[in-house]
């Protein structure tokens, strides 16, 4: 039986009353602030909900399953806040469809529901957390709020307190808990410095804010709604916030993609960007690669959670079609048979030009108790903007093939 959150939504944010936006440019510190809480009082609201969604629903759903319902219920809350509250305002989620169009908006809202889902489904795990941002023409992240609700907390520009400076003996940088970057092994031990793994960029970034640590450094793929929230909440906190090579942060570009991150203390970012400038010097792929590697992966992992793909996405393999919804495609990719012999994927290339990227690899599947078979791949993907709109795959058996 589906739950109807909206009660529990509206009492978690103590009704719907919002402040209308200043439009004067006088007003504009009052607007920011009213920009700022609003976002604080959202994400918090959102995340008493998600308190609520793990509650009731923990003991039914999966952990992956648990973290989509409460993704779901987090999203339309906001949505309808935001609605409710800025209507004029574009919306970059995670969770919905992309809208082109915001690219030209003068005020767009970037929103995480549930950032780390993954450790939302995991019980007793407390790093998740809740984003929301507001970005503005010209003037880039203006107000912000993270919440995290398994601790009680909610960070915002509303309200900017001074990342503390600790006496450690040792530095830390906190880094991704599944995907930590190759390189920051060897950084950590040029700096010095001890590595924590956590889930969840906002956790990581307010354990910076806070002073539990004194880095957070990411590399290998993330989106805008990963950090806009968390670099606006950083940024005023003090700390020093950038890309991995030293450049800005952009964000409400047409492809939503961002791929690395630096959060740090802003007295150590000198020594902490120098040591990057030496051991961060891989490749980094462009939004559209990024995510066809994101499905590519999801063949073995079987799980689509981080594959976009637009509504009326469509696929055709060897002219057969096999689906007519970015839902039915990403079930099959989770659920269907025919992808769960895949053992792994290996020989992977990318070419891209305009907005098509053509990945050529070979699949290797399990043929029984103890063989293996070999099929070369060769997908077209079309990504016209920041989702995946049609892919079409030939697939051909391998030479030598027992």
């Amino acid at each position: 039986m589906t739950h109807d959150y909206s009660d529990d939504a509206r009492l978690a944010a103590g009704g719907d009353d919002a402040r209308p936006a200043a439009e004067s440019d006088d007003a504009r510190p009052a607007a920011e602030s009213d920009d700022a809480r609003l976002a604080a009082e959202t994400a918090s609201g959102a995340g008493e909900l998600l308190l609520t969604v793990r509650a009731i629903e923990s003991d039914a759903l999966t952990g992956r399953e648990l973290g989509r319902r409460g993704d779901h219920a987090a999203n339309t809350y906001i949505l309808e806040r935001l609605a409710s509250a800025r209507p004029g305002d574009a919306v970059l989620s995670e969770e919905s469809a992309d809208d082109p169009a915001r690219v030209g908006a003068d005020r767009v809202w970037i929103i995480d529901p549930l950032d780390g889902s993954k450790e939302y489904g995991m019980p007793d795990h407390v790093d998740w957390a809740v984003h929301i941002a507001l970005w503005e023409a010209g003037r880039g992240l203006t107000a912000a709020a993270v919440a995290q609700p398994a601790i009680g907390l909610v960070h915002s520009t509303a309200d900017p307190v001074p990342a503390p400076r600790p006496a450690r003996r040792r530095p830390r940088i906190v880094i991704s808990g599944s995907r930590p970057p190759a390189f920051v092994f060897d950084l950590a031990r040029d700096l010095g410095a001890d590595l924590i793994r956590m889930g969840s960029a906002g956790a990581k970034a307010m354990a910076v804010v806070r002073g539990e640590a004194d880095a957070y450094i990411h590399a290998g793929g993330q989106w805008e709604w990963d950090s806009a929230a968390p670099v606006a909440v950083a940024r005023a906190a003090g700390l020093h916030c950038a890309r991995i090579d030293g450049s800005e942060l952009e964000y409400n570009r047409p492809h939503p993609y961002l791929p690395d991150l630096v959060i740090c203390r802003a007295d150590w970012a000198p020594e902490v960007m120098s040591a990057l400038a030496v051991h961060a010097t891989g490749p980094t792929d462009s939004p559209r690669v990024a995510m066809a590697r994101a499905y590519i992966r999801s063949l073995v992992s079987h799980d689509a959670s981080h594959v976009r793909l637009a509504e009326d996405a469509w696929r055709v393999e060897n002219g057969e079609r096999t689906g007519d919804s970015g839902l039915e495609i990403r079930d099959r990719l989770e659920n269907g048979p025919e992808y769960r012999p895949i053992r792994r994927v290996r020989d992977l290339q990318f070419r891209e030009w305009h907005h098509n990227v053509v990945a050529r690899f070979v699949l290797d599947i399990a043929a029984g108790p103890s063989a293996e078979m070999s099929v070369a791949v060769t997908e077209h993907f079309d990504i016209p903007a920041g989702e995946i709109r049609s892919i079409v795959a030939i697939i051909e058996p391998v030479q030598g093939n027992s």
